[in-house]
């Protein structure tokens, strides 16, 4: 049986700011609720301002395991001034660049999860340079360059344990659909024999590490 978020859980997820539709967050706590029985921690690169990361944390916390978001909470390549998804009441007056993460804070706060994450604010490759440990579960939502999503595979794809799950976003296998750097990376990941193909929800691809190769 595919598990489901409690509705209170559900309920904070839509009214979260962020983009995940509802059927990719559905996937993707089912993802992060099996990854959990592993019993590692649980990571998320791009955190934006917390939308997937309540199902994330919430699939955690029933586990006992540790949920961790990577971000610089300065905003991605789309969502800075002039561009399509920006958004102006998360930029910070006294500074003028976009700042996510007082944002990220209230969100956990009103989903009642804030003693179940670690939030890691930095830089994804900065960041992974230094951790050390496996992880059970990575999904990567950072930015969509292919610099940036390539940057996110490299660094922490290594870290899955054998059994565990990568999670990628945002894969349109057609460009008329969205950006390509996504789907590139999950074509390398499947490319490099270290994961299989597990699940396809829209734009959400499920993957677990399968063997060595990355």
């Amino acid at each position: 049986m595919t598990a489901e978020p409690d509705p209170e859980i559900l309920a904070a997820f839509q009214a979260a700011k962020g983009f995940m539709p509802v059927v990719e967050g559905l996937a993707l706590y089912a993802a992060a609720t099996e990854a959990a029985s592993l019993g590692l921690p649980l990571l998320e690169v791009g955190t934006y301002c917390g939308r997937s990361t309540i199902l994330i944390a919430d699939a955690a916390r029933a586990a006992g395991v540790t949920a961790l978001t990577v971000d610089h909470h300065r905003g991605s390549e789309e969502q800075q001034p002039g561009w399509e998804y920006h958004d102006p009441a998360v930029v910070d007056p006294e500074v003028g660049r976009m700042d996510t993460l007082p944002t990220f804070r209230r969100t956990l706060h009103a989903a009642g999860l804030e003693d179940h994450v670690v939030a890691l604010v930095g830089r994804s490759p900065q960041v992974a340079a230094v951790w050390g440990g496996p992880l059970g579960f990575v999904f990567i939502d950072g930015g969509h360059t292919d610099e940036h999503a390539t940057g996110d595979y490299e660094g922490w794809a290594p870290h899955v344990a054998e059994g565990g799950l990568l999670v990628i976003h945002d894969v349109f296998p057609d460009p008329a659909h969205g950006g390509q750097a996504p789907y590139r990376v999950y074509l390398r990941a499947l490319e490099s024999g270290a994961f299989t193909e597990v699940s396809v929800t829209d734009s959400l691809r499920v993957l677990r590490r399968t063997g060595p190769g990355i």
